[in-house]
């Protein structure tokens, strides 16, 4: 499913040197093929046939298909959803987009203007640099699934309230386990809070791997507070190059 630059042709090499010093990044960490890698509290119950890759759209079983009619159900649901007072002041319901199967699942905080405006998370800037950091570990916005804490926009992209997250929560967790990611990553202070249930701050959180629903889950930067401060972008590239590593992994 995902294309590894490591192994790529020296032509394919170049245009990734490039990227990665237009968003910010001035190494290429490339893992050692032969070391072990070590995940702190890894979940190693979910076996590898436990989660087939298949192309978007081509279901490789029965299982699949199921989910993903499932999950498109699940949409249709949240698209007339009433449950918290944010559905008075949205525009759409931002539910979430990509591979409905994908190995890998972005999760952030909520809808800001844009993704109001044309219902799809993660436009915008903060959208574009998203994108650049998938393609920058050989994926594209297509090949993995990003969705938020709650699904409609909060006034003045405030953080969601208590009672605003708990409305969302259920939404959520099915798209979780529906898609059945092997690894999620959740972007910036509120995701990773609201996932992990605790009031750390970002820093404390990142660094280590949390088992959450039958997948990995790391912690790193919102895209959004790398636009405000580029010295955030080398630990967020620092995180996203063990994601892609535990993507590789057996």
């Amino acid at each position: 499913m995902s294309r590894d630059p490591s192994a790529a042709d020296p032509g394919a090499i170049a245009p990734l040197l490039s990227y990665l010093g237009e968003i910010g990044y001035g190494d290429l960490y490339l893992r050692d093929r032969e070391a072990p890698m070590a995940v702190a509290a890894a979940d190693s119950s979910k076996a590898p046939e436990d989660h087939p890759a298949a192309p978007q759209g081509a279901p490789s079983a029965g299982g699949d298909r199921e989910a993903i009619a499932a999950l498109a159900a699940l949409a249709q649901e949240a698209s007339g959803c009433t449950r918290c007072g944010l559905a008075e002041g949205r525009k759409h319901v931002v539910f979430g987009t990509g591979d409905p199967r994908a190995d890998l699942m972005f999760i952030g905080e909520g809808p800001g203007y844009h993704e109001d405006q044309q219902g799809e998370p993660f436009v915008g800037n903060a959208g574009n640099l998203l994108n650049k950091i998938i393609e920058a570990i050989g994926l594209t916005r297509a090949e993995v699934y990003i969705a938020n804490i709650v699904k409609c926009r909060p006034p003045n992209n405030r953080d969601p309230l208590p009672d605003e997250v708990a409305a969302c929560r259920g939404y959520l967790e099915r798209q979780i386990e529906l898609v059945a990611p092997k690894v999620i990553v959740a972007l910036g202070r509120v995701a990773a809070q609201t996932l992990l249930g605790n009031d750390l701050p970002l820093g404390r959180m990142r660094g280590q791997w949390y088992p959450f629903h039958g997948a990995q889950l790391r912690v790193t930067y919102h895209p959004a507070a790398l636009l405000r401060n580029e010295a955030l972008k080398r630990p967020t590239w620092e995180d996203m190059q063990l994601v892609r590593d535990a993507l590789r992994a057996p």
